[in-house]
């Protein structure tokens, strides 16, 4: 099948439907779990796991890392890993059964590839370090801290999208 008759056949999923569901999710979380979902934390767990296998000595003696390690408490057996690595494959099952897997980069005529890889990676990790100075993710401060009316969620949620349409704005020459 060519890609221009895939795209005529293939139909998402509409986004109000998939906003009900992750909102079922939420509520599912906070009843199995006690909290709400949020991804940030795997990142923490994944660092606190390198630098233990690199010097336990060293993650002992520090203050933060040793929270995580206490024991024969491992920092990778913890819900929120097992829940993102179910995101992925199951981002890759939904991929392969749609036919869309593939190596490209999708960007706009008037930027090269290697400046739009280049301004994602930038935007990961400017996005890494605010969710760990906000102590948290999308998921877990916008999403779960709404989910309880928290007012520092809302707070969270209108920073990230008002941001979001800042930088849509002043970097839009690369995309139109």
């Amino acid at each position: 099948m060519d890609k221009s008759n895939f795209n005529k056949l293939h139909v998402y999923w509409n986004p109000y439907f998939g906003g009900f569901l992750l909102g079922l999710l939420i509520i599912f979380t906070f009843y199995m779990t006690g909290r709400g979902l949020g991804a940030s934390g795997v990142m923490k767990s994944g660092v606190v796991t390198m630098v233990d296998q690199v010097s336990h000595e060293h993650t002992i003696k520090n203050a933060y890392y040793s929270k995580f390690v206490s024991g024969d408490k491992s920092p990778m057996n913890n819900w929120l890993v097992f829940e993102t690595l179910g995101v992925l494959v199951g981002a890759f099952i939904s991929g392969s059964l749609a036919g869309r897997i593939g190596f490209r980069v999708q960007h706009s005529p008037k930027i090269t590839v290697k400046r739009r890889l280049v301004f994602a990676l930038l935007g990961g990790v400017l996005f890494g370090l605010g969710a760990q100075i906000a102590r948290g993710c999308t998921s877990g401060a916008a999403l779960s801290g709404m989910a309880v009316l928290s007012t520092g969620g809302f707070i969270t949620m209108l920073s990230i999208f008002g941001t979001a349409f800042l930088f849509a704005y002043l970097f839009r020459k690369n995309w139109i």
